[in-house]
């Protein structure tokens, strides 16, 4: 193995991915933000839902509170300018301090008439969500050795993948122990420690370029940037398809737990393996990343996704097993690829519009997927919808393997 040496000047020669990257200070604070901020959404994302049924028990106002978290990613190439606009340590920390001081005020929600300040909260954290997103992409790519990104991002994969696998389960128990707002109180710890973290980050940020241009011309310089970016568009969009059929496939997993005979609560296990084989996958990206280059390590990605889909259609409890596994392993491979693709590819101005823009056309197929999925698995029987769901992913493996490597910035870039 090459010897390599981080901005700290330490020896990385023999190490694991993740002790180069816990080696990085900044990397290590990042990841710590990650996992303090992120069991405390993990909670609150199951709490939000079991706290509207309660109240009204209304299954359609508990989806409203997905899609009050999902809608601002719609806007993403517009707050993504915020990020460009001033430095980001401070928005990264105003991000995370926003929704911290708002949550307590769900301490006043305990009928249905005062659902709507749930819904109002939870759609100003998805739009906190979406700047944070954005100023986190541009400050890691500065604050972070470059040699790092692709294991730094896989690690953050994997810590969101861990919390989602704990967080869940203790949001439950302190949800049935003293309701809501304790699960909101948590949260709002979360969010002021991850400000604290991030707090930390040594990080010099040159002042950000007075704009010349309106807002939305701005907006249209990081989606242009990215659609004329060989490297980035193809792994973006295949992102994008990808997830759209995620949702699909989400969408059947009931369906799946139907066919082989079991319980509705064992789709919670299916979740679980699917977990555990995107944490592994997680730990794997920065060398597979090294070794294959973002497009064929997302293109290998999408395939062994692609496969596992559609053997989920075969009614057995070890498929499922291998399956969920599979998925685990497989699905995050394009989102890993893509991000880190963004953050070398791009220049620092135009790091915050495009990582939100990347982020909306990766992420919001994922809302209509499971939308069509929920009609589809009404109509289609899923010996017919994996398969042809899987052939579908294998097909975009396909068109991604069959470009060419493109990792170099753009001429235009360069006047940026």
């Amino acid at each position: 193995m090459t010897e390599r040496t981080t901005h700290t000047g330490k020896s990385t020669r023999g190490s694991w991915p993740v002790v180069r990257v816990l080696r990085d200070r900044n990397a290590g604070l990042y990841l710590a933000g990650v996992v303090v901020s992120g069991f405390g959404s993990s909670a609150l994302g199951l709490a939000a839902g079991v706290w509207v049924k309660d109240l009204t028990g209304s299954d359609g106002l508990a989806a409203l509170c997905l899609l009050a978290l999902w809608a601002p990613t719609v806007a993403g190439p517009a707050l993504g300018a915020v990020a460009d606009r001033v430095r980001r340590k401070p928005l990264l920390i105003a991000a995370n301090l926003l929704p911290a001081g708002l949550l307590p005020t769900l301490f006043a929600v305990d009928s249905p008439g005062a659902l709507w300040l749930l819904f109002a909260v939870l759609f100003v954290y998805g739009v906190a969500g979406v700047v944070q997103d954005a100023a986190e992409s541009a400050l890691v790519a500065t604050a972070v050795d470059p040699r790092l990104l692709g294991d730094f991002n896989g690690l953050r994969m994997t810590a969101n993948e861990g919390m989602k696998l704990v967080a869940p389960l203790a949001g439950a128990g302190l949800y049935a122990a003293y309701g809501g707002p304790g699960v909101a109180a948590l949260d709002a710890a979360t969010f002021v420690l991850a400000a604290g973290l991030y707090a930390a980050l040594r990080v010099r940020e040159a002042p950000p370029r007075r704009p010349t241009a309106t807002w939305r011309r701005r907006t249209a310089e990081g989606a242009r940037y990215l659609w004329e970016h060989p490297g980035l568009r193809p792994l973006v969009l295949a992102g994008g398809a990808t997830m759209l059929c995620a949702g699909v496939g989400g969408a059947t997993l009931y369906a799946v737990v139907d066919a082989l005979g079991r319980s509705p609560a064992y789709a919670g296990v299916l979740y679980a393996v699917q977990g555990a084989g995107s944490v592994v996958a997680g730990v794997l990206s920065g060398p597979a990343l090294r070794r294959l280059g973002a497009r064929r390590y997302g293109a290998a990605g999408v395939a062994l996704f692609g496969v596992a889909v559609a053997v989920r259609a075969v009614p057995s409890d070890a498929v499922a097993w291998a399956s969920g596994a599979a998925v685990g392993l497989g699905l995050p491979a394009v989102l890993i690829a893509a991000l880190t693709a963004v953050q070398r590819g791009t220049p620092g101005p135009l790091l915050g519009r495009v990582s939100a823009t990347a982020g909306t056309l990766v992420f919001a197929p994922n809302v209509l997927g499971l939308a069509a999925g929920a009609l589809l698995v009404e109509t289609v029987a899923l010996p017919l919808l994996l398969p042809s769901l899987g052939a579908v992913l294998l097909a975009t493996a396909v068109a991604l393997g069959r470009r060419r490597e493109a990792e170099a910035v753009p001429a235009r870039a360069e006047r940026l």
